[in-house]
């Protein structure tokens, strides 16, 4: 059985080669890890800004409710005005009539 050895050079330029492997993996690492921070960062804004929508969606139901409450009460209101118009107005019709058949 015979053992092959190397000379210097080449074992150099298998160190350097490795160096130079050892150097680029560590490089995308250094990238696959700022864009796993990034993404964290981003998860986090998208849950605060899910949050914050809920909060406004809540926010807009209850003035909607309010809304209604004020446009059915405005409704309300006139249709009282109206009534009361119409009533005002049948009594005076029916208070000359009573006048023009007793006199």
């Amino acid at each position: 059985m015979s053992e092959e050895f190397i000379d210097r050079k080449e074992h150099d330029e298998f160190c350097r080669r490795l160096d130079s492997e050892n150097e680029r993996q560590n490089r995308r690492i250094e990238l696959l890890e700022e864009h796993i921070r990034e993404i964290g960062t981003i998860a986090a804004s998208v849950e605060k800004l899910a949050v914050n929508m809920e909060s406004m969606l809540k926010e807009q139901e209850r003035q909607g409710i309010r809304l209604k409450t004020l446009e059915s009460r405005d409704g309300e209101r006139w249709r009282q005005v109206v009534g009361y118009t119409i009533t005002a107005v049948i009594s005076l019709v029916l208070g000359y009539m009573f006048t023009q058949i007793l006199t």
